[in-house]
């Protein structure tokens, strides 16, 4: 078992069919990038099929995962009991089915799959963030954790506003030459504001409990998410009012935040008791790497604007597929099996006739699919960069190679024996 983590009964299952449902969007996402991949090369990011596939990435497995995350999070780590175990079921039942059909109206241009799409997302969401909200006041310990669940609660709320201007404008072209600003302003909202904050929120609870780390520095998590937060908010107000140095300013605050989560990661493995590193830790410190890249490329998509459109593909894809997605499926290798195993083996604790969690899935499965999804998206960026759709779309099938070696993890750890591999 994880130190220090035990699953909470009540929610298991909720937390169960959401995680189910994003390895599926996972699925569907890497198909799709092997579709997009030629547009990618050419740097069309603004496309209607980019947009779909990206956003079964974004709303399919990364808000599907975080929802299912703090379903266990809030009564296990910060003593916040769920306000509504239905509630999260009905919240499941609206986004689910809408997160696909709205990435299937986008990458289509179909206005009936877009409404039904967003229609869903929106109740599903809307349900999700007022359960969970109302479940924060509940919380014993209101730490750097708390503050950055309730935050990114909050940017959530405004990428769907966003979103639904933006779908908007495929009907009416409103937005004009703004479109772009807007787009920018979305992306940068979701995954720096959304996806990002709760990440580096979480990873404070989560990764000291993992790496059985004690006695670090954590002061850097707090100021991770102060410089993160304030600069989403002062890029918005660049991209709105077209203030170019504001727009610096808020690069600056955004590089400054991912460096002190990097340094906090790094605070917490050196102060680690466990020195070996299983394959999760792996996973989440190879998306770091990915993460530093990712930044290291903002300064130049701001140099060079809309002339150089390559450049910020490569940009959202590293920070997106390498970055985040990676992050979250070391997460996953150390969540799931742990879930699993709590169901099927919780009358046997003691006995000494269960396996260990690790024993659930295949450590050299996994490592292979590590090797396989960081190769794949080295060389989808290098494709990108290069402009060689060959070469992209080679990075795409291993990615999606590292994804079926996942699947084929999640399923054994669900349906499967132990496996001392």
């Amino acid at each position: 078992m994880t130190a220090g983590v035990t699953p909470a009964p009540s929610s298991v299952l909720l937390a169960g069919e959401h995680f189910a449902a994003a390895t599926l969007y996972l699925v569907a996402g890497a198909l799709g990038l092997v579709w997009i991949a030629p547009q990618l090369a050419s740097g069309a990011y603004p496309s209607p099929h980019v947009a779909g596939i990206t956003h079964l990435f974004t709303l399919g497995w990364l808000t599907t995962t975080i929802f299912g995350a703090l379903y266990q999070l809030l009564p296990v780590a910060l003593g916040a009991s769920l306000r509504s175990v239905r509630a999260g079921h009905v919240g499941f039942i609206a986004f689910a089915p809408g997160a696909g059909l709205f990435a299937a109206g986008v990458a289509t241009s179909s206005t009936v799959l877009h409404h039904a799409g967003i229609a869903l997302v929106t109740v599903g969401v809307v349900v999700a963030v007022a359960n969970i909200a109302s479940s924060l006041p509940r919380a014993r310990a209101r730490d750097v954790t708390w503050a950055a669940v309730a935050a990114a609660l909050a940017f959530l709320a405004s990428t769907l506003v966003l979103g639904i201007v933006l779908l908007h404008n495929l009907h009416t072209g409103f937005l004009a030459e703004a479109r772009l600003r807007v787009l920018a302003t979305h992306l940068h909202v979701a995954l720096v504001g959304w996806a990002l904050m709760m990440i580096v929120g979480v990873s404070h609870r989560l990764l000291p409990m993992f790496l059985l780390a004690h006695g670090a520095d954590t002061r850097w998590t707090r100021r991770s998410l102060m410089l993160l937060g304030v600069g989403v908010v002062v890029l918005t107000v660049a991209l709105t009012l077209r203030v170019g140095p504001l727009a610096w300013l808020a690069v600056a605050l955004l590089e400054g935040g991912v460096a002190c989560f990097v340094w906090q990661a790094r605070a917490f493995h050196r102060a680690r008791i466990r020195r070996k590193i299983d394959v999760g830790m792996r996973f989440a410190g190879i998306a770091l790497g990915f993460l530093i890249v990712s930044a290291l490329l903002g300064p130049a998509v701001l140099a060079g604007g809309v002339s150089h459109p390559r450049v910020a593909t490569a940009y959202v894809a590293v920070g997106l597929l390498g970055g985040i997605v990676l992050y979250v499926v070391g997460f996953f290798y150390k969540i799931v099996p742990l879930l699993a195993w709590t169901v099927r083996y919780r009358d046997r604790m003691g006995k000494g006739d269960a396996p260990t969690v690790a024993q659930t899935f295949s450590g050299r499965i996994a490592h292979a699919q590590l090797v396989v999804m960081t190769a794949g998206v080295a060389l989808l960026a290098t494709g990108i960069g290069a402009g060689s759709t060959h070469v992209a779309r080679c990075g795409a099938v291993l990615f999606l190679a590292g994804v079926i070696l996942f699947v084929s993890q999640i399923a054994r750890v669900a349906f499967g024996a132990a496996n001392a591999g």
